[in-house]
């Protein structure tokens, strides 16, 4: 993009943008009390400092003394930040008597606070500039038309002054004065909803307007940290980019790769589904172990497990993670879905992606990602972009599902995904005799052939044991299997 922008200061925002704010513009950030208006506008002023530009921040409704209180909480220093405090009751201190072409001379004396706004920004001279509250504006109009004008003609001389403006408002206000909405440049909402059962609020930011530029529409989750405002912006990603299958990603379990015509091919999606407790997890571990055995990084995102309880049951199979854990190369990492966004987790597997050269990552599992899930939209949309995501970059992705019926029909998922995945092995539990026992099969496998056969599986303390052809039982899927009857019977 050749048209030069200016940089938010807010991680994730300037992507949203599609490069940042547009320079001499004016733009109204909206949100309700608390949820960030202030922090958002500092941050922007501090990125401005760093680039050289300077700041200026007049207030009309906090003090200065405040403000720089708040941001000390956040280890902020605006030691070289101007502030101006406007709030009424208080003395204005650079109000001047000179009268502004904008206004006739008759009007200027009645309005002390515009022309001490004109005078602060023709005296500063600010690169990067914020008012905080314009909503105070309205309120010390002495009518809707006046305030149309004012704030008209106020916007226009912030961008003949060469000046990038940022003028914080209340969304009530907005919406009963919408000749705002139509004088600014464009328009950030922030927001911040109830969660219905989250421990984190639904915070999110969404861009309502922006003059002269393109930018990513929808709701974009947010979070208030400790270095302050971070932006997760919701991709949708695009299928294709890579060639899949350019490689296999074996098992290391000689049946288990014949089964599957040498194993799983590179850049695909696969779902090992099955019941609860018959080694869906152990088997997905299987083939993050031989990846990392074999020189590549690989990725477990568990929703659900412990790390160390996962590191004790690999262990306990036979299975070399803690040592490859320890190293690098197969790093295990724990999420809690009821506290990260969709979209944040998403940024998590992007960075191991792109900075750690993830290779294979695994999602364990699809239970446990759909909690994250259900107040951001559908799964399907949210894992249709993360497997677009890994088709494009060469990621190998293994989705672990749990089916809630042991026996039965058979429904390789319940969510509604299994139309997303290249690959999908299935685990079943069958009683034969009196004994349970554990069934594996493949029921598709998009870029090769596979045996459309079943084999006994079972987990042991030297590792996972795949026997041959169940030849001789029919019935395995339904779990109740019977013997074939020979010909001399």
């Amino acid at each position: 993009m050749n048209e030069q922008r200016i940089s938010t200061g807010v991680a994730g925002l300037d992507e949203i943008l599609n490069g940042g704010f547009v320079p001499s513009r004016t733009y109204l950030i909206v949100g309700a009390t608390g949820t960030g208006k202030t922090i958002f506008s500092l941050q922007w002023l501090l990125d401005g400092l760093q680039q050289g530009e300077r700041g200026l921040y007049i207030t009309l409704a906090e003090s200065a003394s405040d403000i720089r209180q708040n941001a000390r909480s956040l280890g902020w220093t605006l030691d070289d930040i101007e502030i101006i405090d406007l709030a009424p009751g208080r003395e204005m201190k650079d109000a001047i008597a000179s009268e502004y072409s904008v206004f006739p001379p008759s009007e200027v004396e009645r309005i002390p606070i515009w022309r001490a706004i004109y005078s602060a920004v023709e005296e500063k001279r600010p690169q990067r500039l914020v008012i905080d509250s314009a909503t105070q504006l309205r309120h010390l109009s002495s009518d809707e038309y006046q305030f149309r004008k004012h704030m008209l003609g106020m916007v226009r001389f912030l961008n003949e002054s060469q000046c990038t403006s940022l003028l914080t408002f209340e969304p009530t206000e907005l919406e009963r004065e919408t000749s705002v909405a139509l004088a600014v440049d464009g328009i950030i909402r922030l927001r911040r909803d109830i969660s219905r059962g989250r421990v984190i609020g639904l915070r999110s930011v969404q861009v309502e307007k922006f003059r002269g530029s393109d930018f990513v529409s929808g709701l974009h989750p947010l979070r208030i940290t400790s270095r302050g405002i971070v932006i997760f912006p919701h991709r949708v990603e695009v299928p294709g980019g890579t060639w899949p299958g350019t490689e296999k990603i074996p098992s290391g379990i000689q049946e288990l790769d014949d089964l599957l015509a040498g194993g799983l091919e590179s850049a695909t999606t696969t779902i090992i589904t099955g019941p609860t407790g018959i080694g869906k997890s152990t088997l997905g571990m299987q083939f993050l172990a031989q990846a990392a055995a074999s020189g590549q990084r690989v990725a477990l995102y568990t929703f659900e497990e412990s790390v160390p309880s996962i590191l004790t049951r690999s262990q306990g199979l036979g299975m070399p993670v803690e040592g490859m854990h320890q190293a690098g190369t197969l790093r295990i990492i724990k999420i809690n879905p009821m506290q990260l966004y969709p979209d944040e987790f998403l940024a998590v597997v992007r960075t191991g992606v792109e900075q750690q050269n993830h290779r294979v990552i695994m999602l364990d599992s699809l239970r446990g990602y759909q909690l994250a899930m259900e107040e951001f939209g559908t799964l399907v949309a949210h894992i249709q972009n993360l497997t677009h995501y890994c088709a494009q970059h060469n990621v190998t992705a293994l989705l672990i599902n749990e089916v809630e019926h042991v026996t039965g029909d058979l429904i390789p998922t319940e969510l509604g995904v299994s139309y997303l995945a290249d690959n999908i092995i299935l685990l079943r539990y069958a009683e034969f005799f009196g004994r349970i026992i554990r069934v594996i099969g493949c029921l598709k496998k998009r870029l090769s052939g596979y045996q459309p056969e079943l084999r006994e599986f079972r987990i042991t303390d030297a590792g996972i044991w795949v026997g041959g052809k169940l030849a001789n039982l029919q019935g395995l899927l339904t779990g109740i299997p019977v013997s074939e009857k020979s010909e001399h019977d």
